[in-house]
């Protein structure tokens, strides 16, 4: 193994989501894990989880997200998040709010969080609560998000985007910035786990490039970052945009957004299940590799996956996708391609680019 501080190849994991738990208090409409109060067999013990972390540690250092779920529900979730610490990596945790009192704020500080993420997913009860499949789930919410500011949390607000809520985008996003979060990260549904069984709110290409071309408006006029997740064409629409406004994309120009890629599921960006399967993301259950079988060793995984491997070779890719100009910086959603056509490198089936032979890439 290699020593982290050396050289990193090229690819290296910046993010890694961990699902700690599959246990979770709420029935949510969108749940990519169809979760429930549990409990589940098979969940990586702490031990388990210390080895990986040691491998992890040992090589890269990403920021690790420990998710669910609902992460709360793991008894030795302090034990798991001394662990990230001691291993000098950067915890943050994925919540639904409802067990974050100002008790636990406070602990979760102590123990080394340094950013939580809370979901809302409309700008008041009715429609966060009947998307969430719980009365009461905004109010929780909301006392999650005092609880936070007043134990100096940091927190930022991540919203699933559907038909649903689609026109009150805004009006989430002022409420986060009301709330004093720290960014806003939109989702764009992924149709997998309990989602596919929302195919009448997911939004067609043509409102995807609506609210993606809407995001890349309100982006100058936020006081907050904001994010567009699991909307990787949002970076097509970004060149595109920029371009028309005759600025060329560079990162000496434009920084961060220069570099940034849509889809970072495999080449920056990993998932790894509560009972230690590793994937490209949450949506996408392609195995990668099974933590159990490498000997509890991500590295192996990481660097010597065939999925990993096939999907970091662009000229791979399928239809409109591997014919795309923008692939580089986009990536498509694979998650979505393969619970649609079911190829995970077809061509991600909601988006409204059409390249030509006089646009395709070379390589």
């Amino acid at each position: 193994m290699h020593d982290r501080h050396s050289s990193e190849p090229v690819y290296a994991p910046r993010l890694i989501a961990w699902e700690i738990t599959r246990r979770c208090a709420l029935h949510c409409k969108h749940c990519r894990a169809s979760a429930q109060s549990g409990p589940y067999d098979g969940e990586l013990s702490l031990d388990e989880i210390r080895q990986v972390l040691r491998s992890i540690a040992e090589r890269y250092s990403p920021i690790i997200i420990l998710t669910g779920g609902e992460p709360l529900m793991r008894p030795d979730l302090f034990e798991v998040i001394a662990e990230v610490v001691r291993r000098e990596l950067r915890p943050v945790l994925a919540t639904c709010g409802g067990l974050l009192t100002r008790d636990m704020a406070r602990r979760l500080v102590s123990a080394g969080i340094q950013r939580i993420s809370v979901s809302i997913d409309g700008p008041d009860a009715p429609s966060h609560d009947d998307f969430r499949g719980a009365p009461g789930a905004f109010d929780s919410a909301m006392a999650a998000l005092a609880a936070a500011r007043e134990a100096g949390l940091e927190f930022q607000i991540n919203t699933t985007v559907t038909r649903r809520n689609m026109a009150e985008l805004e009006d989430i996003l002022n409420l986060a910035v009301k709330q004093g979060a720290a960014a806003f990260h939109p989702f764009l549904l992924v149709p997998t786990g309990r989602g596919r069984d929302l195919t009448g709110d997911l939004l067609d290409a043509g409102e995807y490039e609506k609210v993606l071309n809407r995001f890349y408006d309100l982006r100058t006029s936020t006081p907050i970052p904001f994010k567009p997740t699991c909307a990787p064409h949002y970076y097509r629409i970004y060149r595109q945009r920029e371009a028309e406004a005759g600025r060329h994309v560079t990162p000496q120009t434009h920084g961060l957004d220069a570099m940034s890629k849509g889809c970072m599921g495999g080449t920056s960006f990993a998932f790894i299940s509560h009972v230690g399967k590793v994937q490209i993301c949450g949506f996408l259950e392609e195995e990668a590799g099974d933590l159990r079988k490498s000997g509890l060793d991500f590295q192996v995984i990481w660097e010597k996956s065939p999925l990993f491997h096939e999907l970091r070779d662009y000229r791979n890719y399928k239809g409109a996708c591997g014919r795309c100009d923008y692939r580089r910086w986009c990536g498509g959603c694979r998650a979505r391609a393969c619970a649609v056509t079911g190829s995970y490198l077809d061509t991600e089936p909601f988006c409204a680019y059409a390249p030509t032979a006089s646009t395709a890439p070379t390589a």
